[in-house]
């Protein structure tokens, strides 16, 4: 009986997104009101986000920027 390579390809695909989205953990979030955040960028390193940190009260100097690092959006099951 063939095998099913249909349902293969699209396993790893979904792998690697996953691996991508691991990728990006740090990002910088802009402080809204009610205690909302809006992530502006994402980084593969905590350097990197404090770099960009550092340009963008340049860029727009009367907003508000955090670091964080952001968790994965799905729960996970232990």
């Amino acid at each position: 009986m063939p095998e099913n390579t249909d349902n293969k390809a699209s396993q790893s695909d979904n792998q690697t997104i996953a691996y991508k989205e691991r990728l990006n953990s740090w990002a910088i979030a802009r402080l809204l009101p009610n205690t909302q955040r809006e992530i502006v960028a994402r980084f593969r390193s905590r350097s990197d986000a404090d770099g960009y940190m550092r340009h963008l009260p340049q860029e727009i100097p009367n907003a508000s920027y955090m670091v964080v690092f952001d968790c994965q959006r799905q729960a996970s099951v232990i």
